[in-house]
């Protein structure tokens, strides 16, 4: 990608296997934007790693790159680059104090930057999937990351080309919803497309959900596991039953109000 010029990448959409490209072609919506279009399957293809690869390249520059999660689409930037940081907030327009979650590739990444104060089957029954679990932060974690709290929201989202980033990077994601703040959730590229000139690529994994649906647009359940043997849903989201159910019933958490 040359120029800096912001790419979209297409994945999956059940085109026949075989037909494996990573191939760069004006969009229509913009004869400056670069589209890269991936004809692939997840995660196992040389397709998916060029793709991988150049979110990687783009994120290690300091930008910002829409991906898709498991449950709405994502703006993610390396979670140690400060300016980067500062660049979600401007994008989104942000309120400063609101914090940003960081997002890792597997379980085990999280007790290099969190306190863990749970049991790690715990972590497992929740995480990957569309959850977001508020814990302690340790030191590794960048101080201009969410300086005013000592604690950080952390995502494993189920959904093999996000995971495969995160591994990629050479330490956690920040990662935020792709939409100006206040406004909804998007299940498309194309619903935040206002967004696109300040992303340095944007990667199409088609439809997340049912676009029609509200609760599609709901993001990942919220809770904070910071207080020992307590739990507080911070926001409902879309998994609040099974995550309170397994919260309460398996491992005997009570809601911190208790």
């Amino acid at each position: 990608m040359s120029g800096g010029r912001p790419g979209l990448g297409e994945m999956g959409g059940g085109r026949p296997p075989g037909r494996e490209a990573l191939s760069a072609e004006t969009a229509d919506q913009s004869p400056t934007r670069v589209r890269l279009r991936l004809r692939t399957e997840p995660a196992v293809s040389a397709g998916w790693r060029e793709a991988v690869a150049a979110a990687v390249g783009a994120l290690q520059e300091g930008g910002l790159v829409a991906v898709p999660t498991d449950t709405v689409y994502g703006v993610a930037c390396l979670a140690q680059d400060s300016r980067a940081v500062q660049s979600i907030y401007s994008l989104k327009g942000r309120n400063g104090t609101k914090p940003l979650a960081i997002c890792l590739g597997d379980v085990e990444h999280i007790y290099r930057y969190c306190h863990v104060n749970v049991p790690d089957e715990l972590l497992q029954d929740l995480l990957p999937g569309p959850v977001t679990l508020v814990l302690k932060r340790s030191e590794e974690l960048n101080k201009d990351l969410n300086p005013f709290t000592s604690l950080v929201g952390v995502r494993i989202p189920n959904h093999p080309f996000i995971r495969e980033l995160a591994r990629a990077c050479p330490g956690p994601l920040a990662l935020t919803s792709a939409n100006i703040s206040s406004q909804a959730s998007t299940l498309t590229v194309s619903e935040f497309q206002d967004l696109w000139p300040q992303l340095s690529l944007v990667v199409d994994g088609g439809p997340i959900g049912d676009v029609q649906s509200p609760e599609c647009r709901l993001g990942s359940t919220v809770v904070d596991l910071s207080v020992s043997g307590k739990f507080t849903i911070i926001r409902p989201g879309c998994a609040l039953t099974s995550t309170v159910e397994i919260l309460r019933q398996k491992y005997g958490l009570v809601p911190e109000s208790s």
